[in-house]
């Protein structure tokens, strides 16, 4: 099969679970139509066949991009890195994806949130290794903590999950602050307990949570730092930004030398 085939099998196999599918589409709308069904389909077993193309087509899809390694990049200070871009395109150990307390993937189809991207192009096996670990939590995940699991198809081998804060309009409080420094510190945690050397985190909670960005990476930034001097952790850790102004704030903060 080439990758239209593969894209077309695999949206046949959904549209049977949920809904129609268009008959005539472009590639670009068969992989959007794709994507969205992904997104909205509900944790439940897939049959081999479909695991099969879908990682076939995953694979190659994913690396139509260039992947970015820590090789790729300039330290801003020691283990200490910044990278602007899409995160499903660093071929690390790690990535933070900013999950939701259901931890199981943005179900709105085609949203533009991190965690929906990261459960597209790693696939569906992402939200079921999410889902068996809920059912066993029994409960939703609570701010401040991580999870891991495999990354499947995408360039990163693991996926750390972490929710961070929700700010409303009572604005950022000192517990909401703990809590976000919380997610840097539980993932990092993970991390080294899976002997992972590379971690990137995201801008966690700056985005549909509302942390304001600068605060953010404050936090962000005064955590790492604190727990690799505490626990003389090696890990390299990039801080990956998708918009300028967290670039600046970054490049500001990292510019800083203690």
């Amino acid at each position: 099969m080439n990758q239209e085939e593969k894209l077309d099998y695999l949206i046949a196999y959904l549209k049977e679970e949920t809904i129609h599918a268009c008959s005539q589409a472009s590639v670009d709308e068969k992989i959007s139509l794709f994507r969205g069904l992904c997104n909205v389909r509900e944790p439940i077993p897939v049959s081999t066949d479909f695991l099969k193309i879908q990682n076939q087509f995953l694979s190659a899809w994913n690396h139509e991009r260039p992947t970015v390694s820590i090789n790729d990049l300039k330290a801003a200070q020691h283990q200490l890195y910044i990278w602007q871009g899409d995160i499903t395109r660093l071929a690390v150990d790690g990535i933070v994806n900013a999950a939701n307390s259901e931890l199981l993937g943005c179900t709105l189809a085609n949203h533009h949130c991190i965690d929906n991207i990261i459960h597209t192009r790693a696939g569906v096996q992402l939200r079921l290794d999410c889902y068996e670990i809920m059912q066993q939590q029994g409960r939703k995940e609570a701010a401040g903590k991580a999870k891991i699991t495999k990354g499947y198809n995408l360039p990163a081998n693991y996926v750390i999950h972490t929710v961070g804060p929700f700010i409303d309009s009572r604005g950022v409080s000192l517990l909401k602050e703990r809590l976000l420094a919380s997610c840097y510190e539980a993932s990092l945690k993970l991390a080294d307990e899976y002997q992972l050397s590379t971690i990137a985190f995201c801008c966690i909670s700056t985005g549909e949570f509302n942390f304001p960005n600068q605060r953010a990476a404050e936090i962000a930034v005064q955590t790492v730092k604190a727990y690799i001097h505490k626990t003389q952790s090696e890990i390299q850790v990039i801080f990956n930004v998708f918009k300028d102004e967290d670039l600046h704030i970054y490049e500001s903060l990292l510019a800083k030398k203690e």
